[in-house]
């Protein structure tokens, strides 16, 4: 890469990062700009974005925190810089179209999904949740709609039989990182073309909340596998025991298997063997409140954990 371009980095969360230290190291960020810090914890203290976090590891600034970009004080401090490019991974805030046109090469954003499947807050979560088989990262040119504007390139990428939300996260945060960089060199370049979202296949991957995370046992097996793996590590997969909130790690579907749905029906080396609607599921891990997360065997022997239980409301 010959050109190195002045650009304005929006992020936030771990996933930007690879994307930021790439972008560090090829080109000139003249500004970072990411959310305010939060209260974080039990003890609510304050905490900063991962992005800021890295931003001063690697000596960037300024580091911009605003509560919103709508304000005209900030569009003109953003334009102030001089940026050929705003690069956007998981920021967290909608850049309103006075915003998008500041910079001369426009704003391109690294989202982790195929587009114009799973737009939206959550696509690695969905991507598993929903059983695809295929995910990937889009360089889009953004426009003022979510995940709406035309692609400039796609990676694609596999996913494992026993991928969960946390895994795919880990593997598309670099790869969206080296497909911004190839991004950016055609854009340098002139020859890079953005293409249309097609109509067809447009799915929305909407923000997930702690509630989601509950397990409905009369599910087919695989939705309830696909469930608890996307769950994964965030906001987590639960269902009830004796009224108490059984959270449930690394599954695996079991089509062959038969049983009343939410029903134990083996505990070994594999886990608790679970019925649902179609099939049942091997959960390897749960964890009790106030407990730390175990085996199904060793919840066993502790007698937290028996054939013939059943799990769920």
């Amino acid at each position: 890469m010959n050109k190195r371009l002045r650009i304005v980095f929006m992020g936030s969360p771990d996933f930007a990062v690879p994307t930021l230290r790439a972008v560090h190291e090829h080109h000139e960020v003249v500004a970072v700009v990411t959310q305010p810090d939060r209260p974080k914890g039990r003890g609510r203290a304050l905490a900063a974005p991962p992005v800021k976090i890295a931003a001063e590891e690697l000596g960037l600034e300024p580091v911009l925190q605003p509560q919103t970009l709508r304000r005209r004080a900030v569009r003109e401090q953003l334009a102030a810089f001089g940026a050929d490019c705003f690069v956007v991974v998981a920021f967290g805030q909608i850049l309103r179209p006075r915003l998008l046109t500041v910079p001369r090469l426009g704003c391109v954003n690294v989202h982790g999904s195929l587009l114009p499947r799973h737009r939206g807050a959550a696509p690695i979560q969905w991507a598993v949740l929903d059983g695809d088989d295929e995910s990937g990262v889009t360089i889009l040119q953004m426009d003022a709609g979510v995940d709406t504007g035309p692609t400039l390139l796609s990676r694609p990428l596999t996913l494992a039989a026993d991928e969960t939300a946390g895994s795919l996260h880990d593997r598309l945060a670099p790869l969206g990182a080296e497909a911004l960089l190839q991004a950016l060199e055609g854009l340098a370049e002139g020859g890079l073309e953005a293409t249309p979202q097609p109509r067809e296949g447009v799915t929305h991957a909407r923000m997930l909340d702690k509630r989601d995370g509950e397990v409905d046992w009369s599910w087919p097996g695989q939705r309830v596998d696909c469930w608890i793996r996307g769950m994964d590590p965030w906001p987590g997969a639960f269902t009830t025991s004796d009224n108490d909130r059984l959270k449930l790690f690394t599954s695996a579907y079991a089509p062959a298997q038969r049983g009343p749905t939410g029903e134990v029906l083996a505990i070994d080396d594999r886990g608790a063997l679970v019925g649902a609607g179609e099939g049942a599921v091997w959960v390897r891990e749960l964890q009790l409140p106030g407990r730390k997360r175990m085996s199904a065997a060793a919840l066993a022997s502790g007698r937290a954990l028996a054939v013939g239980q059943r799990l769920g409301r």
